[in-house]
């Protein structure tokens, strides 16, 4: 029996070029962007930080303030930094990775400067921050991430070239 057209409704799918009739083909190659492979790692751990890092800070920024206020200014710029390598790593393309690119420096910046001074002046910072101590209290994970996303960034690049 032959189908009707149905006004408004719309037209019949064409089968997936999947079937035997496509077994000679070879797929096209699609570019892997940033968050396939160890890239979906770092942004599930950028995502986690985004999260932990922000409720954190929201919380002590509202609460607490004048018990510490740089270390929990510093919490919240961490949060931004998260959310904005989180954003780049999904979103991919070449501005995204430059983005990633400047938020994973100054990620790791300002856990070298920030780690550093709660060493040389505790007294700076009567309470932690993400990045105290190295990211002491988050397993040195504030530490490590930035290395391996900018490592990441750098062999996505070359790879995609």
């Amino acid at each position: 029996m032959a189908e009707r057209e149905i006004p408004g409704a719309a037209p019949p799918r064409a089968p997936e070029p999947d079937g035997p009739q496509d077994a000679g083909r070879a797929p096209e190659a699609a570019p892997r962007g940033l968050r396939h492979g160890p890239g979906r790692l770092l942004v599930t751990l950028y995502g986690i930080f985004t999260v932990g890092a922000a409720s954190r800070s929201v919380y002590q920024l509202s609460t607490r303030f004048d018990e510490a206020p740089l270390a929990y200014t510093l919490s919240a710029v961490a949060a931004l930094v998260y959310a904005f390598i989180t954003v780049a790593l999904v979103r991919g393309g070449e501005g995204a990775r430059r983005l990633a690119l400047v938020c994973c420096a100054a990620e790791l910046a300002g856990v070298l400067v920030v780690g550093t001074w709660t060493l040389v002046d505790a007294s700076a910072f009567p309470d932690a921050t993400v990045w105290s101590d190295y990211g002491r209290g988050y397993l040195f994970l504030p530490l490590v991430l930035p290395v391996t996303g900018l490592l990441w960034l750098r062999r996505s690049r070359q790879r995609e070239r």
